[in-house]
């Protein structure tokens, strides 16, 4: 496997891949890896001829109260799951190669940043569309994998591709979870014990919704109701948001009908995590 840390030895790489008729795929993230990216990875593998992981920290997407400084890292061991999962390239620029003195220009989704996640952390999407822009500019990819779990994020970045005629398809790939449900995540790694066993009421309660509706419910304020009701009989969990919502325009739902995203931010003691179960009535 290739390591990469310039931009520019990045861009003249992929080049090289172009002239030889070879589709890149491309999965970025921001490391401390777990088997949701290696599902991404795998993905690639099946549809495109060489692999490139991105792992940086962008600290375009943090709020000043956020978790930036304690992202869990770990490059060593990243490497060696990217390397045995037979990833081609990884990318692992440093923030001064992304973003280099006096850097000034952002990208924004209007319309869609600031619903959902964007309420409660501004100005979050508008850093995650830019080092996406960037990103794919830089590795050139034909084939960029997401997933699912970011629901909110995968849908700001299709759009962005569409809406500026970018020459990347955008994959969406299917929620991993632990065996008793708990969607994988970085953040899960800041959990206690007992704060790992109380975040299964994200996941719990998405099942309920989902019986609910499979049972006839299509009220969404009594979906989101329920919802509540079943996180906060948590005592370590603290609502963000539950939100009944169009998948395409994010939008609020009065009724359950057609396609539907539900979507929710829980804190599980300090740590914020999320979660959603798209439905098709």
């Amino acid at each position: 496997m290739k390591v990469v840390r310039r931009v520019l030895e990045m861009k003249a790489l992929a080049r090289q891949w172009k002239k030889e008729g070879m589709k890149i795929g491309f999965v970025p993230t921001m490391g401390y890896l777990h088997d949701g990216h290696l599902s991404l990875v795998l993905e690639s593998k099946k549809r495109a001829d060489v692999t490139v992981v991105s792992i940086f920290v962008n600290p375009a997407q943090f709020g000043p109260n956020e978790d930036f400084k304690k992202y869990p890292r770990d490059l060593g061991k990243d490497s060696a799951y990217l390397e045995k999962g037979g990833v081609d390239c990884l990318f692992y620029p440093d923030a001064a190669e992304i973003y280099p003195p006096g850097y000034r220009t952002y990208v924004e989704v209007r319309g869609l940043q600031d619903r959902l996640c964007g309420k409660s952390r501004p100005g979050h999407f508008q850093g995650v569309a830019t080092v996406v822009l960037k990103l794919f500019d830089i590795v050139g990819p034909d084939l960029a994998f997401f997933g699912a779990k970011d629901a909110q994020q995968v849908r700001i970045i299709g759009k962005m591709a569409a809406d500026l005629d970018l020459n990347t398809e955008v994959v969406t790939c299917p929620i991993v979870r632990e065996p008793d449900g708990l969607a994988l995540s970085s953040r899960n790694a800041y959990l206690s014990p007992e704060e790992r066993k109380a975040a299964l009421v994200l996941s719990i309660s998405l099942r309920w919704a989902e019986r609910a509706i499979s049972a006839g419910e299509r009220d969404a304020v009594k979906v989101i109701a329920g919802i509540r009701a079943a996180i906060e009989a948590e005592p370590l969990a603290r609502v963000d948001y539950v939100e009944a919502v169009d998948p395409v325009n994010l939008e609020p739902l009065a009724e359950i009908r057609g396609e539907a995203l539900i979507a929710l931010a829980v804190f599980i003691g300090s740590t914020r995590l999320i979660d959603n179960v798209r439905l098709y009535v």
